[in-house]
C-alpha cells in the first residue's frame, strides 16, 4: 500500500485557485505549526509562512500556494496522486514543508518556508516579500523533477498596440486592423532574424494575446493586445523603446511593467549543493532554463543572493485537466531537499 504524504495530500484537499488562497493558508499555518515549526502565520498579503531556528543567517524556500482555476477530484491512481497543484506547485511546497520539518537546524541559520499567494497572477505575495526579508540563499518551489534544478526563466513584457484611422469603403483598404496586422508582421520578421541560431531560452517569443477594433462611424480604432517571453539580453525597457517603441503608426502603451529574466550561475554554492544531494539520491542531475516565468524573477535581483528553482513533477502536466505527481518522485524529492540543507551546513 502506498504512504500518501499528508502534506501534500491536505494541500490538494484544499482547491486555491488565485484570489480564493485563505482556506489552504489557513490549513498550511496548522500544517506547520503541528510539525513543530517554531513560528507559522499567516502575513499581510496573505502568504503562508513557517519559520524554524533563530540563527542570524537565513535561508528562504518559496513555494506558491495559488495555482490555476480547474479543480481536479483528488484521487491516487497507482503511484500517480491527481490534484490541481499536484505539479503546479503545491508538489514543491509541500516537499520544502516536510523536508524542513524533517531536519535539526544549526544555531546559525534560520529556514523561513514561504506559500505565496497569487503567483498565477501578478505574484502579489512575492513582491510583499522582496523587502522584507535578506536571504543568503534561497530555493523557489516549481517543478523541474526530482533530478534536475531549474536556472533560468525567461522575462516578460506585456504591452498594447494601437492603431486609428479614418473610415474608408473597404475596397480601398487600409483600415486601422489592416495598419495594426502590417506592422505586427514587420515585427514578427525582425523577431525571426534577431531568433536565427538562438536557443529557445535565447529567443524573444511574441504573442498575440486578444485584438478588438471599434469604430464611431468616422474613425476605426483597433487594438492588439500582445504578450513577450523575453531572453536575458532584452530587459522589457530595451524591448518596449528599441523594438514596440521603433514601430511606425502604431501607438504603444502598456500597463504594467515588465519582467526580467533570470539564470543562476551553475557553479554557486547551492548548485553544487544540488548537484551533490541528487546523486546522494541515486540520480544523475541536470539543469534546464525554462521559457516561463516565476517568483524567481522578482525576489532573486532583490535579495542578490544564489537562488535555483526545485521541486518534484513534471511541468508538461502544468495547467492540465491530467495533472498529477509521481508519491515515488515526491519522496525522492524530499530527500534531495534534505541533503541539500545538509550540504549547506544549515542542518544535520
Amino acid at each position: 500500500m502506498i504512504d500518501i504524504p499528508e502534506t501534500l495530500l491536505g494541500l490538494l484537499h484544499q482547491y486555491s485557485p488565485s484570489g480564493s488562497e485563505a482556506a489552504a493558508v489557513k490549513w498550511l499555518v496548522q500544517r506547520m505549526a503541528d510539525l513543530q515549526f517554531e513560528q507559522s502565520f499567516m502575513d499581510e498579503a496573505g502568504n503562508a509562512v513557517g519559520i524554524k531556528g533563530t540563527g542570524p543567517h537565513q535561508i528562504i524556500l518559496l513555494g506558491h500556494i495559488d495555482t490555476v482555476k480547474g479543480e481536479i477530484p483528488v484521487r491516487l491512481e497507482g503511484d500517480n496522486l491527481y490534484g490541481r497543484g499536484s505539479v503546479d506547485a503545491k508538489g514543491s511546497l509541500s516537499a520544502f514543508v516536510d523536508a524542513v520539518a524533517s531536519v535539526s537546524i544549526h544555531p546559525d541559520w534560520q529556514i523561513v518556508v514561504i506559500g505565496a499567494v497569487d503567483e498565477e497572477g501578478d505574484s502579489k505575495g512575492a513582491r510583499y516579500i522582496c523587502n522584507r526579508y535578506q536571504p543568503e540563499i534561497a530555493i523557489i518551489g516549481e517543478p523541474s523533477q526530482w533530478n534536475r534544478v531549474t536556472l533560468g526563466y525567461k522575462g516578460s513584457q506585456q504591452a498594447v498596440l494601437t492603431s486609428r484611422q479614418p473610415i474608408t469603403h473597404s475596397s480601398q483598404g487600409g483600415n486601422a486592423n489592416d495598419v495594426l496586422l502590417g506592422v505586427w508582421q514587420g515585427l514578427l520578421e525582425r523577431v525571426k532574424a534577431f531568433n536565427q541560431g538562438k536557443t529557445m531560452f535565447e529567443q524573444i517569443i511574441p504573442t498575440v494575446l486578444n485584438m478588438v477594433s471599434e469604430s464611431n462611424g468616422f474613425e476605426m480604432e483597433g487594438r492588439l493586445e500582445v504578450g513577450t517571453r523575453l531572453p536575458i539580453s532584452i530587459s522589457p525597457q530595451v524591448w518596449l523603446e528599441e523594438w514596440l517603441g521603433e514601430l511606425k503608426g502604431v501607438e504603444v502603451n502598456h500597463q504594467f511593467s515588465g519582467i526580467p529574466a533570470y539564470q543562476a550561475d551553475k557553479n554557486s554554492v547551492l548548485t553544487r549543493a544540488f548537484l551533490g544531494a541528487i546523486r546522494q539520491a541515486g540520480g544523475k542531475p541536470g539543469f534546464v532554463n525554462k521559457s516561463g516565468t516565476s517568483d524567481i524573477n522578482l525576489v532573486a535581483p532583490v535579495w542578490q543572493c544564489p537562488a535555483v528553482a526545485f521541486g518534484p513533477g513534471d511541468s508538461n502536466l502544468d495547467h492540465t485537466p491530467n495533472e498529477h505527481i509521481s508519491i515515488a518522485d515526491y519522496g525522492k524529492a524530499v530527500l534531495v531537499l534534505v541533503s541539500v540543507l545538509k550540504n549547506l551546513g544549515i542542518s544535520s
